[in-house]
């Protein structure tokens, strides 16, 4: 029996599907598409910005801490220690993070999910002050805390923003503005690469306003972003305000059957057990929600563990293996930024048509093939000298794989496989696996490399494909569905898993419906032979 088998809209003539695509793109009004740009450019973008602000300054970094104890001490410190301290100015950025998504629950809960993008904007005001103002008051511990302080505001930026596209987009948008804030993403990596060019901010003088300029993009979001109104759903179905709930809208909604999208939310909210927001812990332990939860923890943790932080760790060495002129490296990771955009906005632009599936299954599936392609390339390069060219061909080819599904698809999906009480913390637990996974894969990749040499990213390509394969066996297709069909989706195969242990195997029969393991109709159908009457 297989449960994951390809939805048969994706074999649907190019004709039908551009027309499908085009009618999803008319229920694009402007007001939706403010909030996503605003959204993922305000907080999303200073994410990937964070992640790589810190590369080019390194020297000029380990240089102010290192005068700034000699100033204090009178003594400089060893090599071990100045290390330990920019490994830690680097590596507190993702503990912040974790602190940041274990945050979520309770503050979406609290403030909503547009308040919680808006309130947690003081984080970035604090962080930028901290690191801008760090040299002249001669304090290492402003820096570091300062990337600390960072990494709460993108901890919970990273859960909250996608959680809130996908609650005020029609069901037929919700993939395109969900990998809105990974296209941004993007750009801030690619922001931070171009801006640490010598030629711009990449200078000694220039390092604290090149870390504190994550203030600006914040500043642009809190001037613009509260005249938009807070989620219908968080507004209908936790706070019972219908007249609030109309007006946001009317704000995103342009030719749509309001009363028909209000009787919607009010199904899921009447399928609800309780209309509280439920703890992580009674998340955990509901039978209901097991294959959702083991799916969020699956995509999350492979999303990290495929090595695409590895690989931008070696991508200056594989640079250099391939001939690449040292001064030249710089400019040509920029490419490799540019090239994450471009994967990223086809990704965004064809996941209406594809759908989830095959975007996050061809990621990872080409993104373990080209890990292995980097291993046997490292291997023969000694041997064949165009196998250098193979190892950056597959350097590209798991940056764009990654950008263009599993960057920010396990983000959307992460919203549309829980309902309104279960999603606040699906999306807690999704984000502190993320973030642990991010450290995790950070720490011992050094001693893996060292150990298992060009055979370590067999590892990464062992788990991209183990991903891929449990996608396609068990997470269903939840393109232009609502929460409540999807949930329903879960639930019916919950039943047909506890109907085959208490049945004979040859009293069920299982229906398809859309091409993966769920029943039409949502019924069982036994054979009468083995009935009773």
């Amino acid at each position: 029996m297989v449960w994951g088998e390809l939805d048969q809209q994706v074999l649907n003539t190019s004709g039908n599907s551009f027309k499908t695509v085009g009618e999803a793109f008319q229920h694009l009004t402007s007001s939706l598409l403010a909030v996503a740009l605003l959204t993922s450019f305000g907080s999303s973008m200073l994410y990937g910005y964070n992640l790589a602000v810190v590369n080019s300054p390194a020297s000029y970094i380990k240089n102010f801490y290192n005068r700034t104890v000699v100033s204090r001490n009178g003594s400089s410190l060893t090599e071990e220690t100045l290390t330990l301290m920019y490994s830690l100015t680097v590596s507190v950025f993702a503990i912040g993070g974790l602190v940041g998504s274990l945050m979520v629950a309770t503050l979406v809960t609290k403030f909503g999910r547009k308040g919680t993008v808006v309130n947690s904007t003081v984080l970035v005001f604090v962080a930028g002050l901290l690191m801008g103002f760090s040299r002249i008051c001669g304090s290492p511990e402003m820096v570091i805390f300062g990337r600390f302080v960072t990494g709460i505001h993108s901890g919970i930026s990273l859960s909250v923003v996608p959680m809130y596209l996908g609650e005020i987009a029609p069901k037929n948008l919700r993939g395109f503005l969900g990998l809105m804030p990974s296209i941004f993403i993007c750009i801030g990596v690619f922001s931070a690469q171009l801006l640490g060019l010598h030629e711009l901010l990449g200078k000694e003088e220039h390092w604290p306003l090149f870390l504190s300029l994550v203030v600006v993009p914040t500043f642009i979001q809190l001037m613009m972003l509260p005249w938009f109104p807070e989620s219908p759903r968080y507004l209908l179905i936790e706070k019972h305000n219908v007249h609030a709930t109309i007006t946001a809208l009317k704000w995103y909604r342009s030719k749509c059957n309001i009363q028909a999208e209000i009787e919607e939310m009010q199904e899921e909210q009447r399928s609800l057990s309780t209309v509280d927001t439920v703890s992580v812990w009674t998340l955990l332990v509901d039978r209901s929600v097991r294959w959702q939860v083991l799916s969020v923890v699956v995509i999350n943790i492979g999303m990290q563990l495929s090595g695409i932080d590895a690989i931008w760790f070696y991508t200056n060495d594989i640079f250099e293996n391939a001939g690449i002129p040292a001064p030249e490296i710089q400019y040509t990771t920029v490419g490799t930024g540019a090239i994450e955009i471009v994967a990223g906005l086809i990704g965004c632009f064809t996941i209406e048509r594809l759908g989830r599936r095959p975007l996050i299954i061809g990621g990872f599936g080409f993104m373990g093939l080209c890990c292995a392609g980097i291993t046997f390339s490292l291997i023969l390069q000694t041997h064949i000298p165009f196998m250098k060219y193979v190892s950056v061909a597959c350097v590209v080819g798991i940056i764009a794989g990654f950008c263009i599904g599993p960057a920010g698809v396990p983000f959307l999906i992460t919203a549309e496989l829980f309902k309104q009480s279960h999603r606040p913390a699906a999306y807690t637990v999704g984000g502190s696996l993320n973030w642990m996974s991010n450290f995790t894969i950070g720490f011992i990749f050094p001693f893996l490399q060292m150990s298992a040499g060009s055979y370590c990213y067999l590892v990464f390509c062992g788990v991209c494909l183990t991903v891929a394969t449990y996608v396609f066996f068990v997470i269903p297709e939840t393109k232009n569905k609502t929460f409540v069909e999807i949930s329903q989706m879960f639930a019916t195969k919950e039943a047909i898993l506890e109907s085959q242990a208490l049945s004979q195997p040859d009293q069920l029969k299982l229906k398809t419906m859309n091409g993966y393991g769920t029943l039409e109709n949502g019924s069982l159908e036994f054979n009468s032979s083995s009935s009773t009457p």
